[in-house]
């Protein structure tokens, strides 16, 4: 079968989970990101997005879009480069990959451990971690959030772990670790352009990332000014 960045390879209820038709939210309204699902929102520039590890355990993959020209993105890579590290912090401001702004991070209540190294989980790995039926994946998630808004994935950028505690050794090998948020941490990031943002509840329940034998769980977001 010929590879569709727009197509997933499952469904679940990421496709009935929308804000609204066109993600348009409203402000100061708490919206739920169902567990191992995801939800596709548009921010306007000035304003922030809170996101809430409404349990404490839990991964959100999140992404940005430029509202309007889809292959313009979050990119992590750049965001290295901006930042001069690979865990962004409180005042950092995260790139596009044309290098411009598009958000900066203004609250982080807590401990700041997030990744922005590993790619958003997708149904070939879970294949590979030996799953034969269909399984839940944060790529395909991000996909069905942007379709229930009426747009189509052109391509599925790294993600920004929020709370993924992924440790780099001094020989630069990776291990994959519980969290170490508690219940609800959230982060706050001020939109610098008009975007649309995608958070998925990873679905992730074969490593410990989502907690050691824990279930992934719901995440909480609003829109503030």
């Amino acid at each position: 079968m010929m590879y569709s960045p727009a197509v997933p390879d499952g469904t679940n209820a990421s496709l009935d989970s929308a804000v609204s038709p066109d993600g348009r939210p409203e402000a100061g309204i708490t919206y739920r990101v169902p567990p191992r699902c995801g939800v596709a929102v548009r921010v306007v520039a000035g304003r922030s997005i809170r996101v809430i590890n409404t349990h404490g355990t839990q991964v959100c993959d999140f992404w940005a879009l430029c509202d309007g020209a889809p292959h313009e993105f979050l990119s992590m890579a750049h965001c290295h480069t901006e930042t001069g590290g690979i865990m962004p912090a409180v005042g950092d401001v995260m790139v596009s990959n044309r290098r411009r702004p598009m958000l900066t991070i203004t609250s982080d209540d807590s401990p700041g451990v997030h990744d922005t190294v590993i790619a958003s989980c997708d149904w070939p790995r879970y294949q590979v971690l030996g799953c034969s039926e269909y399984h839940d994946n944060c790529a395909d998630n991000f996909r069905m959030a942007l379709m229930a808004i009426g747009e189509a994935a052109v391509h599925v950028p790294d993600p920004f772990n929020l709370w993924m505690n992924i440790p780099v050794s001094p020989q630069g090998r990776i291990s994959w670790e519980a969290p170490v948020s508690s219940a609800g941490h959230s982060i706050v990031m001020r939109a610098e352009t008009d975007i649309i943002a995608v958070i998925s509840a990873c679905p992730q329940d074969l490593t410990p990332v989502n907690g050691d034998g824990l279930a992934p769980t719901e995440l909480h977001f609003r829109i503030e000014d």
